[in-house]
């Protein structure tokens, strides 16, 4: 499948990497199919991915493997909100929080609050809310991935 995209321009998608969000995701409800692009010379955990939409080019939402910025994430949602997915499996369980790039580097957050969750199996996903009160819309991580870059010797 063809997808034009504001950032990555026509791309060719297929169909088994296509994401099915039953509900959207918070505020674009009404966007249902979605691919992850990533570089694939950067194919590292703290790389920032895409969730692009299929039918709007100009909706990419910029994301990350909360793992990368705290490690011992552990999101709590309700199962019946996972059910939908199919069956969730910690081997078929993907998680990605989005990023809210900032011209300011520094001010660099990540929304563990609301992580997207995928099944692999079935290509199903939502965006949920995370009964953890302690995991912060706008959580800094700008130290933690330098912090990050510098034990693996990058600059």
């Amino acid at each position: 499948m063809k997808a034009n995209t504001r950032l990555f321009g026509e791309i060719d998608i297929p169909e088994e990497k296509i994401i099915t969000f039953d509900q959207g995701v918070l505020g674009f409800e009404e966007y249902k199919k979605f691919t992850i692009i990533f570089d694939t010379s950067k194919e590292t955990e703290s790389s920032i991915s895409w969730l692009q939409c299929m039918d709007e080019p100009e909706l990419a939402f910029p994301m990350i493997n909360p793992f990368y910025v705290m490690e011992d994430y552990n999101p709590v949602v309700e199962t019946e909100w996972l059910e939908p997915l199919g069956g969730v499996t910690d081997e078929n369980i993907v998680i990605f929080v989005f990023v809210n790039i900032k011209s300011d580097i520094t001010k660099l957050t990540a929304n563990l609050k609301a992580p997207i969750i995928i099944n692999s199996d079935t290509r199903k996903g939502a965006q949920l809310i995370v009964e953890n009160t302690e995991y912060e819309i706008k959580y800094n991580i700008y130290d933690v991935v330098q912090r990050q870059k510098a034990e693996k010797g990058e600059s």
